[in-house]
C-alpha cells in the first residue's frame, strides 16, 4: 500500500516540475465557434507572419496556442487580435507544459498565487451613491406606474435630494396613494404632509443596506464572468469592506486588457423591429425614428429608436425549454416599471418582431508613437430577434434561439451583463514574472536548506534510523505537493511557509519514535521488540500533538482570509501527510531493512 501511495504521489507531483509555455488563448465571443476551421485559419495566419507554434489545442470552447518564447507569443497575439479580435477574445496566458501521458492521469500542476507567479492586483471601488440614485429612480418610476395602474390621479412624482415627492390633487387621492405605496413599495419610508397633499418617500436604512449589498454582490459576479474571458487560472475576486472588491489575476501579462474587461459597462435594450421601412443600403442613413444595428452575423437590422425596456429592469433570467415547441427558451422577469411598459407595447404589437440589443462601453488601450492611448469604444449588436405571440408583461420567454447553449448564454447576459453600479480602479499593483520567480526561488531554497540541515542532524544523531526519518520526510513533502496538485490548490508565499513548518513538525514525530526505541533498548528489550514498542507507544503522543495542531489549522482556514487560508490549507494537509509518512513510510523502511533478520542483535539508532 505504501508503495502504491508513493507512486501515485510521484505521478501527481511531477507536473509541477515541467514549467509553463507562453501561450495565446482564443475564446469565442457569443456566436463565434471554436472548431477545426478556426484552427486552420489560425495556423494560416501564424504561417503568414512567420511564427511557429509548439502546439494548438482546443478544449472547453477555447483554443490555446503554445509558443517557445515570449516574443513569439506577443507577436502572435498582435496578429490574431488584428484579424480575429472582433469575433474572439485574444488573451495572453501561461499554460502548463505537462506531458500528455501525465494529463491522461488527470495530473495537473498547482496553481501559483500572485506573489509567486506574477500578475496584477486591482482594488475596485463600487460607486454606492450611483447605486442608491438608480434605486431611487426605479422607485419613482414604480410609484408612477402603480398610481396609473390603480387609476389614482396625481399631479407629479419628482425626486429631489434623495426624496421621492408624490403630489396629489386632494385628500382622498392622498389617502388612497398612501395605502397603495406603503403596501407595494416596502423599501420606502412614506411620510404624509396632509396640508400640502404630499407624500414623501425615502429609502429605509434596511433597503439602503440591501441595495449596497446587492451592488457589491452583483458586481462581483459580473466581474468574475468577465475575468473568465482572460483565461486566468484561479483568479481571486472577493469583497473587501462594504464597498470594495479585490481582483487578483495571477499570470496575467496583459494588464491593459484586464483593465478594459473589468472596467467595461454593459446594458441591454428591448426594441421593436421597424417593418415599415426597408433596411438602408450601405452608406445610407436610417429613416427618421429608426436606428440601424448589426446582428451577430454582421447582418443589418433596422429597429425603432423607442426603447421598450432596458436591462436594468430585468430582475431575473433563466434558460429552459419551451413546453409547447420543445425549443430552447429564456424566461425573463421584469420589475414593475418594465412590466408595465412591456405589457403596453406587446398588447399593441402582437405579431411584430422584437429585438434584444446588447450595448457595451469598452476602454481600449493602444500604443501610439510609443505612448499608451486609451479610447472609449461603444459596441452595439442585436443578440436576439423573436416574434411577439401574445401580450406579456412581467414574465415572458424569448424563443427563436438556435440551441440550449445560446439560451444559457443569453440568460447569463440578461442576469449579469451589466454592473449593478459603476466601479473605479483605486489601486493597481503589478507583480512581474521575475519577482514571482525570485519569490519561488527563495521559498524553495529556504525549504531546501531547512531540509538539508534536518537531514544532517538526523543522520548524525540517529544514524540508520535518521536516514529512514529523512526518507520518510522526503515522502511527506512529495505527498503534500501531490495532494495540493490534486486539489488544484493555489500556492502562495504563506503556503511555502506552511511547507517549511510542516517539514519541521513532521520530523518531530520521527524524533519521538526514535527516542522511544532507544528507551526500549536501554530497558533491555530486543531490537525487534524495541522497534515494535517504539512505534506503538509513540503513536498516541504523535496523534495528540497533530490533532491539536490540525484543529488550530482548521480554525485558521474557516476564520481567515486570503494568505491566511492558504497557509492553513497547506498546514492541515501537511499534518495528514506527515502522519502517514512518519508512521507508515518510516515503518515500512525499517521493516524492509530489519524485518527479515530473525536474529537481529543490534540496530543503528
Amino acid at each position: 500500500m505504501v508503495a502504491a501511495v508513493l507512486i501515485l504521489g510521484i505521478i501527481y507531483a511531477l507536473p509541477n516540475f515541467f514549467g509553463e509555455d507562453p501561450s495565446v488563448q482564443l475564446s469565442a465571443v457569443r456566436a463565434a465557434k471554436v472548431d477545426d476551421s478556426l484552427k486552420v485559419q489560425v495556423q494560416g495566419l501564424l504561417d503568414a507572419a512567420g511564427l511557429k507554434a509548439k502546439a494548438v489545442e482546443m478544449a472547453d470552447k477555447r483554443m490555446l496556442i503554445r509558443f517557445g518564447d515570449t516574443d513569439s507569443q506577443l507577436k502572435a497575439s498582435d496578429v490574431l487580435n488584428e484579424k480575429l479580435g472582433d469575433a474572439y477574445t485574444v488573451a495572453l496566458n501561461l499554460a502548463p507544459s505537462t506531458p500528455s501521458w501525465l494529463r491522461a492521469f488527470g495530473a495537473k500542476p498547482m496553481y501559483l498565487g500572485l506573489d509567486l507567479r506574477g500578475g496584477v492586483h486591482f482594488l475596485l471601488q463600487v460607486d454606492m451613491d450611483a447605486a442608491i440614485k438608480q434605486a431611487e429612480d426605479r422607485y419613482a418610476e414604480d410609484a408612477r406606474s402603480l398610481l396609473r395602474e390603480n387609476k389614482i390621479r396625481y399631479q407629479s412624482v419628482e425626486k429631489q435630494n434623495g426624496v421621492i415627492q408624490v403630489r396629489l390633487p386632494d385628500p382622498n387621492a392622498l389617502s388612497q396613494a398612501q395605502v397603495l405605496l406603503k403596501r407595494e413599495l416596502r423599501g420606502l419610508q412614506i411620510d404624509v404632509k396632509e396640508g400640502e397633499n404630499l407624500l414623501e418617500g425615502r429609502l429605509s436604512e434596511v433597503e439602503r443596506r440591501e441595495i449596497k449589498r446587492f451592488a457589491v454582490a452583483q458586481n462581483t459576479t459580473t466581474l468574475r464572468n468577465r475575468v473568465n474571458e482572460l483565461g486566468v487560472a484561479e483568479p481571486v475576486i472577493q469583497q473587501q469592506g462594504e464597498d470594495r472588491i479585490v481582483v487578483q489575476l495571477p499570470g496575467v501579462q496583459d494588464t491593459a486588457r484586464a483593465k478594459e474587461i473589468l472596467g467595461a459597462t454593459a446594458t441591454l435594450e428591448f426594441r421593436l423591429v421597424d417593418n415599415e421601412h426597408p433596411v438602408p443600403a450601405e452608406g445610407e442613413k436610417a429613416p427618421l425614428g429608426s436606428h440601424l444595428y448589426r446582428d451577430r452575423q454582421n447582418r443589418p437590422v433596422l429597429l425603432e429608436r423607442k426603447i421598450i425596456v432596458t436591462g436594468d429592469q430585468v430582475v431575473d433570467a433563466a434558460s429552459g425549454i419551451d413546453q409547447q415547441s420543445g425549443q430552447p427558451a429564456v424566461y425573463v422577469t421584469l420589475n414593475s416599471v418594465g412590466a408595465k411598459k412591456m405589457g403596453d407595447t406587446t398588447r399593441e404589437n402582437v405579431g411584430r418582431a422584437m429585438a434584444v440589443v446588447y450595448i457595451e462601453n469598452k476602454s481600449e488601450t493602444k500604443e501610439v508613437d510609443g505612448q499608451k492611448v486609451t479610447t472609449k469604444k461603444k459596441v452595439e449588436e442585436v443578440i436576439n430577434i423573436a416574434t411577439i405571440r401574445d401580450r406579456f408583461s412581467k414574465r415572458f420567454q424569448i424563443t427563436g434561439l438556435d440551441s440550449t447553449e445560446e439560451a444559457r448564454n443569453l440568460a447569463l447576459l440578461l442576469r449579469a451583463g451589466a454592473l449593478a453600479a459603476p466601479v473605479d480602479i483605486v489601486e493597481e499593483r503589478t507583480v512581474g514574472p521575475s519577482m514571482g520567480k525570485e519569490n519561488i526561488d527563495r521559498g524553495v531554497k529556504s525549504n531546501g536548506y531547512g531540509f538539508i540541515a534536518i537531514a544532517v542532524f538526523m543522520i548524525l544523531y540517529y544514524r540508520m534510523f535518521g536516514l529512514f526519518s529523512i526518507l520518510a520526510l522526503a515522502a511527506n513533502v512529495l505527498l503534500l505537493v501531490a495532494v495540493l496538485s490534486l486539489l488544484q490548490a493555489t500556492l502562495t508565499l504563506p503556503g511555502l511557509a506552511g511547507i517549511a513548518l510542516t517539514v519541521g513538525m513532521a520530523i518531530d514525530a520521527n524524533v519521538l519514535i526514535n527516542e522511544r526505541i532507544r528507551e526500549e533498548l536501554r530497558a533491555g528489550s530486543t531490537p525487534h521488540a524495541a522497534i515494535h514498542a517504539g512505534y506503538e507507544r509513540a503513536f498516541a503522543t504523535i496523534l495528540d500533538s497533530n490533532v491539536t495542531t490540525f484543529v488550530a489549522g482548521v480554525a485558521l482556514f474557516l476564520l481567515g482570509a486570503g494568505p491566511v487560508r492558504g497557509f492553513a490549507l497547506v498546514l492541515c494537509i501537511g499534518i495528514l501527510t506527515s502522519m502517514f509518512s512518519a508512521v507508515l513510510v518510516s515503518r515500512a523502511l525499517v521493516n524492509f531493512t530489519y524485518g527479515r533478520q530473525r536474529k537481529l542483535v543490534k540496530i543503528a539508532v
